[in-house]
């Protein structure tokens, strides 16, 4: 399941040291595996938590002038869950280059160019709804209408945000890391809708959903593959990312 390289050099067996070497590719199974699984469920429960509301800014904003505690968490698991997606893109590129480099190059490319563009459009949701805390409301809503359809350069990549899971589906299917169902599954989210300030729906969730039907036993089946790690190494490893997550928000509100 996992790609080894073959040396180009010499044909001599390799010794363990070299066969680690050879092994090697980023991110890994552990960090791939957890992405797989943990991002598209955050993804999912963020845009659930939005779905009482109107897609729509106006709406989006008036839901936060109510609701501001609700909006926050739905907004940040989303953000989260589009973050935290990219080594598990990376995982299934790796797994659909053994067998079909193109389609695994160009899939990944893209995809990954929308997840920088949705973390792009979260930014701006960010300071929209600090308009409002500063504005109140229908001050900050005139002021994103009037700015809605101002020129920036990621709006250039809002073909990659729709096409890329096409693309990478078609590779998943072809190379065989994921069966027919999956492989359509997956290119649902090609249906989630983009932009600023955007909400939910109900193909927002359908499309989600056929991420996490893609996706999360993909990454059951990675961490689940032999060789397994000792328990002292998952709780070892455990107690450190729990520790930099920590030690990283912190830091963070140092400014």
């Amino acid at each position: 399941m996992f790609p080894q390289t073959k040396s180009l050099v010499d044909a001599r067996p390799l010794n363990e040291k070299e066969r680690s070497q050879e092994a090697f590719w980023f991110p890994g199974r552990w960090v791939g595996g957890v992405s797989l699984i943990l991002a598209p469920l955050l993804l999912l429960s963020g845009s659930l938590l939005r779905l009482p509301f109107h897609f729509f800014f106006p709406q989006q904003l008036q839901a936060f002038d109510k609701q501001p505690t609700l909006l926050f968490i739905a907004y940040s698991l989303f953000l989260a869950g589009n973050i935290l997606l990219w080594p598990g893109i990376l995982t299934l590129v790796q797994l659909i280059g053994k067998s079909q480099p193109a389609w695994a190059v160009w899939g990944g490319i893209m995809v990954v160019l929308g997840l920088f563009a949705r973390t792009f459009h979260a930014g701006i949701d960010h300071l929209a709804f600090q308009l409002v805390d500063i504005l109140q409301v229908e001050p900050a809503t005139k002021v994103i209408a009037e700015t809605y359809g101002a020129f920036h350069i990621v709006s250039s990549l809002s073909a990659c945000i729709m096409l890329g899971w096409i693309v990478l589906a078609i590779g998943a299917y072809r190379s065989s890391t994921l069966n027919l169902w999956a492989s359509i599954a997956l290119s649902s989210m090609a249906a989630l809708m983009l932009g600023v300030l955007k909400g939910s729906s109900v193909v927002s969730i359908i499309a989600i959903s056929g991420l996490c039907l893609a996706l999360v036993p993909l990454g059951i089946r990675i961490l689940f593959a032999p060789p397994r790690p000792s328990i002292y190494s998952v709780i070892k490893w455990t107690l450190c990312i729990v520790a930099l997550v920590i030690l990283l928000f912190y830091f963070g509100q140092l400014g």
